[in-house]
């Protein structure tokens, strides 16, 4: 209830330009951001913002629509933090003091080049593997030692990040790119099956209650519900349907009791995903972020502007319960709750906020 108990702000400080995320773990946050000539990945104190650590690369991406620095959220994994930057360099360092475990440039190794909007994957830890996106190939390295593993098929561009799935007991890594969907191997990178979509896709594939996969492409594109399965002859891939009743561009949807919901455009809608119908559709929040908050049938989204809301995820109707200013200035990272604690940030400034308990 924000208007009995509104976020507390705990904390703000400055922040270099880029849109990554922040990862979170043991009382520090992990973030990447641009500071004059260096790509920049830094770790601050989740309690009061103060800074712990920062490792520099002399590296710089600009383009005119989102401005300079990194797109990528870093990964945490067995004491180390995995980034990737926009011009391709991967690093893995040590979570506690920045230090250099490896540093690769993913661009050389795989011949790709910066798509238009730079590099944007964060990497994905599995098991003794490191897996990035590099645009619309994915490059597997060991996650100890650097030594790459495999380069999988290239599809040009992709905004996207590698995502693990298991279907039929196969576990594999699926990348949405310029050519659609396609899933690999994971131990060899190998193609396991692909669905032709083009387009140039920055949000990530989500799973259905009973495994299907949602996929969007392009800001027009909408949203698909794909059913892939292994049989007799080998993997097949069967389009359930297309609905144009949600149609996310660089803001992730959820998924929620059947439901899906997410931004259509610059405005909240809600689809059936039982046959991709549209229940609702309301509130302007721009290029905004969502979480959801599954125990509570809530939506806590951060609007362009850097507004929070709270907004029911039922698919009744669309129901906006509260809205709090949190930043200034445009706003596309994505925001993270850590606890009671939610995090915030843009390319000028970021802030952490106390949300009230329900029933405290």
């Amino acid at each position: 209830d924000w208007t009995a108990s509104p976020p507390v702000a705990l904390w703000r400080r400055p922040v270099g330009p880029g849109w990554s995320s922040f990862a979170v773990r043991g009382g520090l946050i992990y973030t990447q951001e641009q500071r004059g000539p260096d790509e920049v990945v830094a770790c601050y104190k989740l309690t009061s913002g103060e800074p712990v650590w920062a490792h520099r690369d002399t590296s710089r991406f600009w383009e005119s629509n989102g401005g300079a620095g990194p797109r990528a959220t870093p990964t945490l994994s067995n004491g180390r933090v995995y980034t990737f930057g926009a011009t391709g360099i991967l690093n893995v360092l040590n979570a506690r003091d920045g230090a250099v475990v490896w540093s690769h440039n993913a661009a050389s190794d795989t011949g790709m080049k910066s798509p238009q909007w730079g590099f944007a994957s964060s990497p994905l830890v599995v098991g003794d593997v490191l897996i990035v996106g590099v645009a619309g190939q994915l490059a597997a390295y060991d996650r100890a030692t650097g030594a790459r593993r495999w380069v999988g098929p290239a599809h040009g561009v992709s905004y996207s990040s590698p995502h693990l799935l298991t279907i039929d007991g196969v576990q594999q890594v699926l990348l949405l790119s310029e050519a659609g969907a396609t899933s690999v191997a994971l131990a060899d990178g190998t193609l396991l099956w692909e669905h032709p979509w083009p387009g140039y896709p920055i949000v990530q594939p989500a799973l259905t209650a009973d495994g299907d996969i949602l996929i969007s492409v392009s800001d027009s594109s909408g949203t698909r519900r794909l059913a892939v399965a292994r049989g007799p002859g080998g993997w097949t891939v069967e389009e359930r349907w297309t609905s144009n009743g949600l149609k996310p561009y660089f803001n992730d949807f959820v998924v929620h009791d059947g439901y899906a919901f997410g931004f259509d455009g610059s405005i909240l809608a809600c689809i059936d995903l039982k046959d991709g119908k549209r229940k609702w559709k309301g509130g302007r929040y721009g290029n905004g972020q969502l979480v959801l908050l599954p125990d509570q049938d809530l939506l806590l989204v951060l609007s362009e502007e850097g507004e929070l809301a709270l907004v029911r995820a039922i698919p009744d109707q669309f129901t906006e319960l509260a809205r709090f200013p949190a930043l200034e200035g445009k706003t596309w990272n994505h925001p993270v709750l850590a606890g009671d604690v939610l995090l915030v940030r843009n390319g000028q400034e970021m802030a952490a906020f106390r949300l009230s308990l329900a029933g405290r």
